[in-house]
């Protein structure tokens, strides 16, 4: 059930990507999960409508200005509507009838309590896509629970492996949780909306933070449920490749990864301990688990004798993967992340020229491109309610009404 763009819509909403382009998605999401779902759907194409609330514009500014915001928000129009008011409630229903998918994080029983849920759009809307982001689920004993990427990190075992052995569970400096709950419900509203080819109806797509931080433990959890074995912190060690994790160098550290016998004789020879390959302490990658400390101890003495820059150079050079710990200002000036173009600019309302981060495909023929910065506060009210008929009077009586 897609929508072909009107010459009447805004071009923000149909310029990013061709590969989209005809689907209409309404946003009622908040904070980070939501919109990290919603952006990969408005970067590729989709006429994405954000829903906010009607505020007094002196209250605007602020948070929206702010990176996050700018960030996750972007190639999008804005519509304000009121859902607690009859007239606002109305023109969204209205509109959800014309949408292809729809996605949502409130709690679990919000959208019940507004009528807004799956059920109730989809008598209407037999087609629809319905995507909702929780903490724990839609239902179940913790369903009630607030979500928060932290929580979830903790609860989805993720700290108890992060870390420092000894020195306590360590959350990851990103919100993993909220940002893969968020991929996870845009690659389950692609899904859907590729069956509904098939079947001609749509249907509920269901994730949370829990469900999307238990499944990243991979081979972690598979090492628990088909051995039963329980992995703990390891810090820069990799669990079960080794020697893998940092070293450090004459004026810093760098990462190895020295995985299986090949890489492991090119590792000895490139550091000029070929006596390596036939000691018993660590000849064999269970000899090298068992002596860990041992061998990092001797690669250390070596490592910390060349530069960073050195070392990366001569390993990969051996054919051993090496490379840079960068910050983040190092990151965004490495030749080939500019290469890969992954800063890409944009024109801000609230923040002038600046940059933002691009998708990370590279499609051949429907490529994505930030085609607009993140629209006001019901910039495009007037426009979208238009597409559905409303008459200028009937616009200026609901804002009148403060329905919008």
């Amino acid at each position: 059930m897609a929508h072909p763009a009107t010459d009447e819509q805004s071009e923000a909403s149909i310029a990013a990507s061709e590969a989209l382009k005809g689907i209409r998605v309404l946003d009622l999401t908040r904070v980070r999960s939501g919109p990290t779902c919603v952006r990969q759907l408005a970067d590729w194409g989709a006429d994405v409508i954000k829903i906010e609330t009607p505020v007094d514009k002196a209250q605007l500014g602020g948070p929206r200005s702010g990176p996050d915001f700018q960030n996750l928000h972007r190639n999008k129009r804005s519509l304000t509507i009121n859902l607690k008011s009859d007239a606002g409630l109305n023109a969204f229903r209205r509109l959800a009838k014309t949408a292809d998918v729809i996605v949502e994080n409130f709690r679990p029983d919000v959208k019940n309590r507004l009528g807004i849920d799956y059920d109730s759009l989809s008598q209407d809307n037999p087609g629809l896509v319905y995507a909702s982001i929780s903490g724990f689920g839609q239902d179940g004993p913790l369903a009630a629970r607030p979500g928060f990427d932290q929580i979830a990190q903790g609860m989805g075992g993720l700290m108890s492996i992060t870390g420092k052995p000894g020195e306590g569970p360590m959350r990851v400096g990103i919100p993993i949780a909220d940002l893969c709950a968020g991929l996870f419900a845009a690659q389950g509203i692609l899904i859907a909306l590729l069956e509904r080819h098939r079947s001609g109806k749509g249907q509920w797509v269901q994730t949370s933070l829990l469900q999307a931080q238990v499944f990243m433990l991979d081979f972690q959890a598979a090492r628990f449920l088909m051995d039963g074995e329980v992995p703990r912190q390891a810090g820069n060690n990799h669990p079960t490749s080794i020697p893998t994790g940092v070293f450090k160098t004459s004026d810093g550290y760098m990462n190895l990864a020295v995985a299986g016998q090949e890489i492991w004789g090119r590792f000895a020879r490139a550091l000029g301990r070929e006596d390596w390959l036939d000691d018993k302490l660590y000849a064999t990658a269970a000899a090298r688990s068992e002596n860990r400390d041992a061998l990092g101890g001797e690669i250390e003495a070596i490592t910390v004798t060349r530069t960073t820059s050195e070392w990366v150079e001569e390993m990969n050079k051996a054919g051993v993967p090496a490379g840079e710990i960068n910050d983040i200002g190092q990151v965004f000036s490495n030749p080939q992340v500019q290469h890969l173009g992954l800063a890409k600019p944009v024109k801000s309302h609230e923040r002038g020229d600046t940059q933002l981060v691009g998708q990370p495909l590279h499609m051949s023929r429907t490529p994505s491109r930030i085609a607009a910065p993140p629209p006001l506060a019901g910039e495009h009210s007037t426009e979208i309610l238009s597409e559905l008929g409303y008459s200028s009077e009937d616009i200026a009586a609901m804002k009148q009404a403060g329905a919008i």
